[in-house]
């Protein structure tokens, strides 16, 4: 077979008993999780041996070389558009792009030429998107909602704009607000600080950190202000102060209040019926930036039937 023209790594002797994703990261100035999707798309290999994802912590030895194609590595880093899928823009201006996301669709790819992700609808539009930011399959992105969060979302088309808004993002100078239903009487009004720890990984668990856990723990902040009383639940306007993975369905979990739905972190008795956690981005604002999502279907329907 012809190779493909791309680049070829030669391990230095300081490099030897180096991970190949480690390796790739560094010479390629890409991320680990870049580094790894490199290798799952089948764009390396060493001598005839073409590798896997799974050979991410392969010790390198000095003097092999690690031959990249380009074309391979082009694809894999390029979001696959697709013009046929619905789209809806609640606000938009010079670089960015305010989104509302259904429940259920990721924001980005996780592998080459996924569908059915809110990227591949944006990338179709605003081809200009492609390499923005993080660049490759995270594109553009400046935050991130959970796949069965629905809601507004703000993406930047110019990397400009990207890096002003991530670092809005990065300073907590963003307002992003939330609409949830808790599971229980959440009783009053209020605010927590509260160090969370990512327990475990695929699927993400994040719990609250024990005191022996909090050199690696995130620091979140974050408001809550009862909006109607349900039966059997209450209907919260939620700010998460700062950001972190899954925050709002950790912090009610560990207030003994989890969101309707929510099967990762809700205890027995939850008898809504919620088909996924009813956590909706109502709205974000930063300077010039104000995007509002009306409640979903599902959501406005949950709250109709507990009243």
């Amino acid at each position: 077979m012809e190779e493909s023209p791309g680049e070829s790594l030669e391990v230095s002797p300081a490099e030897s008993g180096r991970r190949l994703d480690v390796f790739l990261a560094e010479r390629l100035h890409l991320t680990r999780g870049r580094a790894r999707r490199l290798l799952a798309s089948g764009a390396v290999r060493i001598g005839a041996r073409t590798l896997a994802e799974g050979d991410k912590g392969l010790a390198l030895r000095a003097g092999e070389r690690v031959l990249v194609a380009a074309a391979a590595r082009a694809d894999a880093e390029r979001i696959a558009p697709e013009p046929e899928a619905e789209l809806s823009v609640l606000a938009h201006g010079p670089g960015w792009l305010a989104i509302d996301k259904p429940a259920g669709v990721p924001v980005h790819p996780l592998a080459a030429r996924e569908r059915g992700t809110l990227l591949s609808a944006v990338a179709a539009r605003h081809p200009e998107i492609q390499g923005i930011g993080e660049g490759g399959l995270r594109s553009g992105v400046v935050h991130r909602l959970d796949v069965d969060t629905s809601g507004a979302i703000v993406l930047a088309t110019d990397a400009a704009q990207w890096q002003r808004l991530r670092t809005a993002f990065s300073e907590h100078r963003v307002d992003k607000r939330y609409r949830a239903i808790a599971l229980g009487d959440v009783e009053a009004d209020g605010e927590i600080e509260l160090p969370l720890v990512i327990a475990r990984h695929r699927p993400a668990i994040v719990r609250a950190a024990q005191p022996g856990e909090r050199a690696d723990a995130r620091r979140t902040v974050t408001r809550w202000r009862v909006v109607e009383r349900l039966r059997g639940a209450t209907l919260l306007e939620v700010r998460t102060v700062t950001g972190f993975l899954h925050q709002v369905r950790a912090t009610m979990a560990h207030l003994g209040h989890p969101l309707a739905g929510d099967r990762r972190y809700a205890s027995e008795g939850d008898d809504t019926g919620a088909a996924r956690h009813m956590l909706h981005a109502a709205s974000v604002r930063f300077e010039e930036i104000a995007a509002e999502s009306p409640d979903p279907g599902d959501l406005a329907e949950l709250i109709a039937a507990l009243r």
